[in-house]
């Protein structure tokens, strides 16, 4: 086995700037991050944090996002109750993507009620494309926000991006 040519755990050099300096934001102050699964390495969701977003999500130790649907921070599971507690959180080689390992609260991630969201696969059918639902959905979306989705809807479209469908 080679020997590593820098040992871990050393100080990083960006250090030399403001913590939240060395991540790269995008034109509208935003950067994507991935909520991973702390246990099983299992990728949950991707979501968006501002400054303040990530600032408190290091404060409070649960992860807090940026709705760009509602144009505020969201605290994930603030209406569903499941939250996600952070355990560490990276910043890739670039700086532009954070990586929140969590433990998920209730063990859905998403607002369709599934463990994560992602789970339509792409299959190739004959010469067509498709996306195929591949996983259960754990608990109706119907009861996750006090009944004022449309379970059905789980399946459908969604009108907003990602993660901030249900802001949840």
């Amino acid at each position: 086995m080679k020997k590593p040519v820098t040992e871990p755990e050393q100080e990083d050099p960006d250090q030399q700037i403001d913590w939240q300096d060395a991540v790269q934001w995008n034109e509208q102050g935003l950067v994507p991050a991935i909520a991973r699964d702390a246990r099983s390495g299992a990728v949950l969701m991707l979501a968006w944090m501002n400054r303040a977003a990530l600032e408190e999500t290091v404060r409070s130790g649960y992860a807090v996002y940026w709705s760009r649907s509602r144009g505020r921070l969201w605290r994930k599971g603030e209406t569903s109750g499941h939250r996600q507690r952070v355990r560490e959180i990276r910043l890739d080689c670039d700086g532009d993507t954070l990586l929140l390992s969590v433990e998920q609260e209730g063990g859905v991630a998403c607002h369709t009620g599934r463990r994560h969201c992602f789970y339509r696969r792409l299959e190739v059918d004959g010469e067509r494309p498709v996306w195929r639902v591949v996983e259960a959905v754990i608990v109706d979306p119907a009861e996750l926000y006090g009944g004022g989705r449309d379970p059905q809807a789980a399946d459908r479209k969604p009108e907003k991006r990602g993660a901030e469908k249900g802001d949840d």
